[in-house]
């Protein structure tokens, strides 16, 4: 069986996708999956990748399993993912899908950044100003707009063309 993992993220052109995918394909290899790797579709926008999801699960047959990954958006507190979704979103399960067929990132993809305090600071060097950054205990816990204000304060110092900004 192939496993097919539409993605949020990857914006709206063809280099921006196959950038997404090329990350993602590292992110699986370095959480050290091995063997068949599953194919990754960059969806841009969440409606749009769920839209997608939501096509192939009509269409799906056994040979290919359709999975969802999205971007929590919020703190999670419901028990499953579909739940998160249906509560945040309106997201609902389609029919066919199982509990397993969707799975939730972090609030926001800077919260992967803040994370990486080595990259940050190989990125942003010394101006970086590290006191700004939240503490990397329960990070995935923080709101998303809590997450983006303190990188971009934390990297204001750092020049215009380099500062961070959504």
């Amino acid at each position: 069986m192939r496993v097919k993992i539409y993605v949020e993220g990857g914006g709206d052109d063809k280099r921006q996708h196959i950038q997404c995918r090329e990350g993602f394909r590292k992110l699986i290899l370095n959480a050290g999956f091995t063997g068949r790797m599953p194919e990754i579709v960059a969806g841009g926008g969440r409606g749009r990748a769920f839209d997608m999801f939501k096509r192939a699960v009509a269409v799906s047959n056994r040979d290919v399993m359709p999975m969802l990954l999205v971007d929590s958006e919020d703190p999670v507190s419901a028990p499953t993912a579909w739940e998160h979704l249906q509560a945040r979103d309106n997201g609902e399960r389609p029919v066919d899908a199982t509990d397993d067929q969707a799975q939730l990132m972090v609030t926001c993809m800077e919260t992967w950044i803040m994370a990486d305090r080595t990259a940050l600071n190989r990125v942003f060097g010394s101006s970086l100003q590290t006191s700004a950054l939240l503490p990397e205990t329960n990070l995935e816990m923080q709101p998303r707009d809590v997450v983006q204000n303190a990188l971009e304060h934390a990297t204001r110092g750092c020049g215009r063309d380099k500062a961070y900004s959504k």
